[in-house]
């Protein structure tokens, strides 16, 4: 059956996360710790960011969860709360912060633009914010290609549930098998399968493909890969 649209998972997908996120995370501790080491050591502790390797730990939940898994800890840290004002304040620094690092994966607007010379209609789920998911589309030259883009706070929940899956497909008017949920990680997977769409992983994530190829339906290097893919299927 022929795919009617391409659902992307942004970071490990669309773009590098190492590469993206260390540095920019970096920059905003330093800047809420405002000079003060025990403070910025705290932040790190709190969000398991290495400072010895200006990177995250392994199993760190700021790699794939959203902001309700380490926003209070993150608050906490700084001696605040977590209220909609810390947590608007905070995406605000780090969508600031991206903008100076991000890292695409190949050249996503050209791989976009052939897709969507194949009828496919094509949208982001990220368990990032809505709002940095825009801005970050926008950089990569991916609005214009883009018929939905979803974060953790659009309603639709957070993957592996499959919401934003399915939200997808009800804006584009298919149904959710002729979806392909494409992403580095077992949560897009999941999101997927939950959801009855195709799961299609790539390896510019953290997985390898063994521990991908249990979760997915195909496996390809990198999204680059996508156009061939859907020529294929």
């Amino acid at each position: 059956m022929a795919l009617a649209g391409l659902l992307f998972d942004k970071d490990g997908t669309l773009i590098h996360f190492n590469e993206t996120w260390n540095p920019a995370v970096l920059s905003v501790l330093k800047y809420q710790a405002q000079g003060d080491i025990a403070v910025l050591r705290r932040l790190a502790e709190a969000l398991d960011y290495d400072l010895d390797i200006s990177g995250f730990k392994t199993g760190a939940t700021f790699v794939a969860g959203t902001w309700s898994d380490y926003g209070n800890a993150w608050a906490t840290a700084l001696g605040l709360v977590n209220d909609q004002n810390f947590e608007d304040r905070t995406n605000q620094l780090l969508i600031e912060a991206c903008a100076q690092s991000l890292a695409p994966v190949g050249n996503p607007a050209a791989v976009a633009s052939l897709l969507r010379q194949r009828g496919l209609l094509l949208g982001i789920a990220t368990n990032d914010g809505e709002r940095a998911a825009h801005h970050q589309a926008e950089a990569l030259g991916l609005k214009p290609h883009l018929s939905f883009i979803a974060g953790y706070d659009s309603g639709f929940g957070a993957k592996p549930a499959p919401g934003m899956v399915h939200g997808f497909a009800s804006h584009i008017g298919a149904e959710p098998a002729r979806i392909g949920m494409v992403g580095d990680s077992v949560h897009d997977m999941d999101a997927a399968k939950r959801a009855g769409a195709v799961a299609i992983g790539v390896l510019t994530g953290p997985l390898s493909r063994e521990e991908l190829e249990h979760h997915a339906d195909h496996i390809i290097d990198s999204i680059a890969d996508l156009p061939d893919l859907m020529d294929r299927i």
